[in-house]
């Protein structure tokens, strides 16, 4: 298969982290309209929201782009082999604006302003530590799959994972920096405080560092995790080795 035009690539991230964005914000504004008071239910509605709809726009997307729809992601890529650097920063840009048009999108569709700016503070040590376990956590589990020939259960297992981590990580799991601004829009159940954001980040990056290497560690002679199979398999790029490549493909 030929590479996929570098414009459907970034197309297809953008569209999937709006409607991720969308699925976030949405899901925590009807959360709160149908269980007001109730923080332990409205947390539950939006996880479950969350984790079902993530699974879903990863099956749509992930064939053109791989689904990656997190910086986080599309760098640890680039860092273990399977995507062009300059793919991975240009993926950057599209997802950031993909997750601030969703949020704007969440807000409409309940009749909030476009745009309204949170003031919820999550900059604290706990969170700060949450958020690199649940960015450790969520990268191990996408590489660990791919490296290991189990590529087809990505998008459930990244479900489950970022569901499950809205509970044992005391951040809700954001897990992700383009989520992360994107979030700072809508002042809202599920917004950010543009003052916490950096700190959300930062201990984004951290923890998918320490994944990467902990993913060398654990699999230092596999090597077909190329964006052929991260996170959904789809077109690899031309090169020399993409026969080679193709052969390692595990079929969805």
């Amino acid at each position: 298969m030929g590479e996929v035009a570098l414009w459907r690539r970034l197309l297809a991230e953008f569209a999937g982290s709006a409607f991720l964005a969308a699925t976030v914000i949405g899901s925590g504004i009807a959360a709160v309209n149908l269980s007001p008071g109730n923080t332990g239910l409205e947390l539950f509605e939006n996880a479950a929201a969350t984790a079902a709809g993530l699974f879903a726009i990863i099956l749509m997307f992930g064939p053109v782009s791989g689904g990656h729809l997190n910086p986080v992601v599309s760098f640890a890529d680039a860092a273990l082999g399977g995507l062009r650097w300059r793919d991975a920063a240009a993926y950057l840009p599209a997802q950031v604006a993909g997750c601030t048009c969703g949020a704007v999108l969440a807000n409409v569709m309940f009749g909030l302003a476009a745009v309204s700016i949170s003031a919820k503070s999550r900059a604290t040590p706990a969170h700060f530590l949450s958020e690199i376990i649940a960015t450790l956590g969520l990268i191990l589990v996408i590489f660990a799959l791919v490296r290991s020939g189990r590529s087809g259960s990505a998008p459930a297992a990244v479900g489950a994972y970022i569901g499950a981590a809205y509970f044992f990580t005391s951040s809700a799991s954001f897990a992700n920096p383009a989520i992360t601004v994107g979030r700072m829009f809508t002042a809202t159940f599920a917004g950010i405080a543009p003052a916490s954001a950096p700190a959300f980040i930062a201990a984004q990056v951290i923890g998918g560092a320490l994944a990467v290497l902990l993913i060398k560690a654990l699999y230092p002679r596999v090597t077909r995790s190329g964006p052929a199979a991260v996170i959904v398999p789809h077109d690899m790029r031309a090169s020399s080795d993409g026969a080679s490549r193709q052969a390692d493909q595990i079929p969805q």
